[in-house]
Protein backbone atom coordinates (compact mmCIF):
# COMPACT_ATOMS: atom_id res chain seq x y z
CA UNK A 1 0.00 0.00 0.00
CA UNK A 2 1.25 3.72 -1.50
CA UNK A 3 0.72 6.30 1.38
CA UNK A 4 0.83 10.37 0.12
CA UNK A 5 1.61 12.66 2.41
CA UNK A 6 -0.09 15.92 1.72
CA UNK A 7 1.71 18.65 3.54
CA UNK A 8 0.09 21.82 2.73
CA UNK A 9 -2.66 23.76 4.35
CA UNK A 10 -6.07 22.81 5.45
CA UNK A 11 -8.46 24.69 3.01
CA UNK A 12 -11.61 23.74 5.08
CA UNK A 13 -9.95 24.39 8.23
CA UNK A 14 -7.76 27.10 8.45
CA UNK A 15 -7.17 28.20 11.94
CA UNK A 16 -5.67 24.71 12.90
CA UNK A 17 -2.63 25.89 11.82
CA UNK A 18 -0.34 22.11 12.30
CA UNK A 19 1.21 22.62 8.98
CA UNK A 20 3.98 24.10 7.73
CA UNK A 21 4.52 27.61 7.09
CA UNK A 22 7.89 28.64 5.65
CA UNK A 23 9.83 26.17 3.22
CA UNK A 24 12.52 25.59 5.96
CA UNK A 25 9.35 23.65 7.73
CA UNK A 26 7.79 22.33 4.60
CA UNK A 27 11.13 20.42 3.93
CA UNK A 28 11.19 19.35 7.27
CA UNK A 29 7.66 17.86 7.25
CA UNK A 30 8.41 16.28 4.12
CA UNK A 31 11.43 14.42 6.19
CA UNK A 32 9.15 13.70 9.07
CA UNK A 33 6.94 11.67 6.53
CA UNK A 34 9.25 10.00 4.83
CA UNK A 35 10.85 8.69 8.20
CA UNK A 36 7.04 7.75 9.15
CA UNK A 37 6.85 5.83 6.11
CA UNK A 38 5.07 7.54 3.21
CA UNK A 39 6.21 6.61 -0.12
CA UNK A 40 5.28 9.93 -1.37
CA UNK A 41 5.09 13.57 -0.52
CA UNK A 42 2.28 15.49 -2.42
CA UNK A 43 3.94 19.17 -2.45
CA UNK A 44 3.08 22.49 -3.26
CA UNK A 45 6.19 24.00 -4.49
CA UNK A 46 6.49 27.62 -3.06
CA UNK A 47 6.61 29.84 -5.60
CA UNK A 48 10.16 31.01 -6.53
CA UNK A 49 11.39 28.32 -4.47
CA UNK A 50 10.51 25.18 -6.70
CA UNK A 51 13.55 23.58 -8.05
CA UNK A 52 15.65 24.21 -4.47
CA UNK A 53 12.56 22.77 -2.33
CA UNK A 54 12.78 19.66 -4.86
CA UNK A 55 16.92 19.93 -4.71
CA UNK A 56 16.69 20.10 -0.71
CA UNK A 57 14.32 17.50 -0.11
CA UNK A 58 16.39 15.12 -2.06
CA UNK A 59 19.39 16.08 -0.55
CA UNK A 60 17.70 14.70 2.51
CA UNK A 61 15.52 11.56 1.74
CA UNK A 62 14.31 9.80 -1.34
CA UNK A 63 10.81 10.33 -1.00
CA UNK A 64 8.95 10.41 -4.27
CA UNK A 65 8.18 14.32 -4.59
CA UNK A 66 4.98 15.24 -6.49
CA UNK A 67 4.48 18.89 -7.13
CA UNK A 68 0.73 19.92 -6.47
CA UNK A 69 -1.43 22.96 -7.35
CA UNK A 70 -3.09 21.26 -10.11
CA UNK A 71 -5.72 24.57 -10.33
CA UNK A 72 -3.33 26.33 -11.68
CA UNK A 73 -3.50 26.66 -15.66
CA UNK A 74 -0.64 24.77 -17.08
CA UNK A 75 1.42 28.38 -18.27
CA UNK A 76 1.68 29.20 -14.63
CA UNK A 77 3.19 25.78 -14.13
CA UNK A 78 6.51 26.03 -15.78
CA UNK A 79 8.46 26.65 -13.04
CA UNK A 80 7.30 23.49 -11.77
CA UNK A 81 8.29 21.24 -14.46
CA UNK A 82 11.57 22.73 -14.46
CA UNK A 83 11.90 21.94 -10.89
CA UNK A 84 11.57 18.21 -12.35
CA UNK A 85 9.88 16.59 -9.43
CA UNK A 86 9.25 12.83 -9.90
CA UNK A 87 5.72 13.43 -10.34
CA UNK A 88 2.79 16.26 -11.21
CA UNK A 89 -0.96 16.50 -9.92
CA UNK A 90 -3.08 16.92 -13.17
CA UNK A 91 -6.72 17.55 -12.19
CA UNK A 92 -9.02 15.86 -15.45
CA UNK A 93 -11.56 17.99 -14.59
CA UNK A 94 -12.61 21.45 -14.07
CA UNK A 95 -11.84 23.18 -10.40
CA UNK A 96 -15.52 24.15 -8.80
CA UNK A 97 -14.38 24.20 -4.94
CA UNK A 98 -15.54 26.43 -2.12
CA UNK A 99 -13.35 26.48 0.69
CA UNK A 100 -13.54 28.60 4.20
CA UNK A 101 -13.38 32.05 2.64
CA UNK A 102 -11.92 31.17 -0.52
CA UNK A 103 -13.22 30.00 -4.26
CA UNK A 104 -11.74 28.19 -6.87
CA UNK A 105 -12.73 27.77 -10.44
CA UNK A 106 -10.73 27.27 -13.41
CA UNK A 107 -11.76 25.06 -16.09
CA UNK A 108 -8.84 22.85 -17.96
CA UNK A 109 -9.84 21.72 -21.24
CA UNK A 110 -8.90 18.93 -23.44
CA UNK A 111 -6.30 20.93 -25.18
CA UNK A 112 -4.77 21.55 -21.80
CA UNK A 113 -4.86 17.88 -20.75
CA UNK A 114 -2.98 17.27 -23.83
CA UNK A 115 -0.50 19.52 -23.55
CA UNK A 116 -0.32 18.08 -19.97
CA UNK A 117 0.98 14.90 -20.93
CA UNK A 118 3.17 16.29 -24.07
CA UNK A 119 5.34 18.99 -21.34
CA UNK A 120 5.29 15.41 -18.66
CA UNK A 121 6.50 13.20 -21.16
CA UNK A 122 9.40 15.90 -22.17
CA UNK A 123 10.71 16.13 -18.29
CA UNK A 124 9.95 12.86 -17.62
CA UNK A 125 7.81 13.64 -15.33
CA UNK A 126 4.58 10.80 -14.20
CA UNK A 127 1.21 12.55 -14.19
CA UNK A 128 -0.93 12.15 -11.37
CA UNK A 129 -4.40 12.37 -12.45
CA UNK A 130 -7.26 13.78 -10.08
CA UNK A 131 -10.29 12.03 -10.64
CA UNK A 132 -13.47 13.65 -8.84
CA UNK A 133 -16.12 11.74 -10.98
CA UNK A 134 -16.63 9.56 -13.73
CA UNK A 135 -16.53 12.34 -16.08
CA UNK A 136 -13.03 12.58 -15.48
CA UNK A 137 -12.70 9.15 -16.87
CA UNK A 138 -13.90 10.17 -20.41
CA UNK A 139 -11.13 12.98 -20.62
CA UNK A 140 -8.51 10.32 -19.01
CA UNK A 141 -9.70 7.55 -21.90
CA UNK A 142 -9.29 10.34 -24.59
CA UNK A 143 -5.74 10.76 -23.43
CA UNK A 144 -5.05 6.74 -23.67
CA UNK A 145 -6.61 6.60 -27.34
CA UNK A 146 -4.63 9.59 -28.55
CA UNK A 147 -1.60 7.40 -27.15
CA UNK A 148 -0.52 10.35 -25.26
CA UNK A 149 0.26 8.32 -22.05
CA UNK A 150 2.17 5.38 -21.07
CA UNK A 151 0.34 2.28 -18.50
CA UNK A 152 0.29 2.68 -15.19
CA UNK A 153 -2.12 5.53 -14.99
CA UNK A 154 -1.69 6.65 -11.51
CA UNK A 155 -5.10 8.41 -10.08
CA UNK A 156 -6.24 10.11 -7.32
CA UNK A 157 -10.08 9.68 -6.11
CA UNK A 158 -11.44 12.87 -4.20
CA UNK A 159 -14.28 12.55 -1.90
CA UNK A 160 -16.13 15.56 0.04
CA UNK A 161 -14.01 18.33 -1.34
CA UNK A 162 -16.78 21.19 -1.23
CA UNK A 163 -18.18 22.73 -4.62
CA UNK A 164 -19.24 22.13 -7.65
CA UNK A 165 -17.38 18.68 -8.34
CA UNK A 166 -18.26 17.52 -4.94
CA UNK A 167 -19.50 13.51 -4.48
CA UNK A 168 -20.17 11.91 -0.96
CA UNK A 169 -17.47 10.19 0.60
CA UNK A 170 -19.44 6.99 1.04
CA UNK A 171 -18.76 3.34 0.33
CA UNK A 172 -21.40 3.10 -2.78
CA UNK A 173 -19.60 6.21 -4.46
CA UNK A 174 -15.94 4.95 -3.59
CA UNK A 175 -16.88 1.31 -5.16
CA UNK A 176 -18.72 3.58 -8.39
CA UNK A 177 -15.74 5.33 -9.07
CA UNK A 178 -13.58 1.94 -8.79
CA UNK A 179 -16.06 -0.04 -10.90
CA UNK A 180 -15.58 2.76 -13.94
CA UNK A 181 -12.20 3.23 -14.06
CA UNK A 182 -10.16 2.18 -17.02
CA UNK A 183 -8.31 -0.25 -17.26
CA UNK A 184 -4.17 -0.52 -16.20
CA UNK A 185 -4.70 1.91 -13.48
CA UNK A 186 -3.95 2.39 -9.58
CA UNK A 187 -6.07 4.41 -7.61
CA UNK A 188 -5.44 6.51 -4.33
CA UNK A 189 -8.09 7.70 -2.49
CA UNK A 190 -8.22 11.77 -0.80
CA UNK A 191 -11.08 12.48 1.39
CA UNK A 192 -11.74 15.75 2.83
CA UNK A 193 -13.38 15.55 6.33
CA UNK A 194 -13.91 12.67 9.10
CA UNK A 195 -15.11 10.29 6.86
CA UNK A 196 -11.71 9.86 6.14
CA UNK A 197 -10.61 6.82 7.72
CA UNK A 198 -13.58 4.69 6.82
CA UNK A 199 -13.21 5.61 2.86
CA UNK A 200 -8.94 4.83 3.33
CA UNK A 201 -9.95 1.66 4.99
CA UNK A 202 -12.22 0.89 2.35
CA UNK A 203 -9.68 1.67 -0.66
CA UNK A 204 -6.89 -0.15 1.36
CA UNK A 205 -9.32 -3.44 2.04
CA UNK A 206 -9.83 -2.86 -2.19
CA UNK A 207 -5.99 -3.34 -3.52
CA UNK A 208 -6.17 0.65 -3.01
CA UNK A 209 -3.81 3.53 -1.53
CA UNK A 210 -4.74 6.19 0.95
CA UNK A 211 -3.12 10.06 0.82
CA UNK A 212 -3.35 11.85 3.80
CA UNK A 213 -2.35 14.98 5.09
CA UNK A 214 -3.31 18.57 6.46
CA UNK A 215 -4.16 19.64 3.42
CA UNK A 216 -7.18 16.75 3.06
CA UNK A 217 -8.10 16.14 7.06
CA UNK A 218 -5.50 17.82 9.37
CA UNK A 219 -7.02 16.01 12.44
CA UNK A 220 -5.87 12.20 13.82
CA UNK A 221 -9.13 12.05 15.32
CA UNK A 222 -12.13 14.40 15.29
CA UNK A 223 -11.72 17.63 17.32
CA UNK A 224 -7.78 16.86 18.24
CA UNK A 225 -5.10 18.41 15.52
CA UNK A 226 -2.72 15.96 14.94
CA UNK A 227 1.15 17.37 16.01
CA UNK A 228 2.39 17.28 12.26
CA UNK A 229 1.87 14.82 9.23
CA UNK A 230 4.29 12.46 10.39
CA UNK A 231 1.66 11.34 13.59
CA UNK A 232 -1.45 11.10 10.53
CA UNK A 233 1.40 8.94 8.16
CA UNK A 234 2.37 6.34 11.16
CA UNK A 235 -1.20 6.13 12.22
CA UNK A 236 -2.58 5.11 8.85
CA UNK A 237 0.51 2.75 8.57
CA UNK A 238 -0.99 0.85 11.48
CA UNK A 239 -4.34 0.76 10.02
CA UNK A 240 -3.18 -1.01 6.94
CA UNK A 241 -0.80 -3.58 8.65
CA UNK A 242 -3.94 -4.20 10.75
CA UNK A 243 -5.75 -5.32 7.65
CA UNK A 244 -2.42 -7.48 6.25
CA UNK A 245 -1.41 -4.76 3.62
CA UNK A 246 2.28 -3.71 4.26
CA UNK A 247 3.49 -0.47 2.97
CA UNK A 248 5.77 0.53 0.31
CA UNK A 249 8.82 2.28 1.23
CA UNK A 250 9.65 5.27 -1.79
CA UNK A 251 11.98 2.53 -3.98
CA UNK A 252 9.14 -0.29 -4.22
CA UNK A 253 6.34 2.52 -4.95
CA UNK A 254 8.36 3.74 -7.75
CA UNK A 255 8.58 -0.02 -9.04
CA UNK A 256 3.99 -0.34 -8.97
CA UNK A 257 3.85 3.24 -10.19
CA UNK A 258 6.25 3.26 -13.05
CA UNK A 259 9.11 5.40 -12.46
Amino acid sequence: MIITATTANSWIFPNVKNWAETTDALIEDVVQCYEAGAAIAHVHLPRGEEADTVKRIRERCDIIIQGGMSSYPIEDRAPDFYAKPDMLSIILNHHDEHFTGIAVNQLHDLDELEQYCITCKKFNIKPEWEVWHTGSYWNLEYLIDKGLLEPPHVLTLFFNWPGGTWSPPTPDEYLHRVKYMPENCLHTVSIMGNEQTKIAMLSIANGGNVRIGTEDYPFIKEGRPAKNNAELVSRMIKISREMNREVADPSEARKIIGI
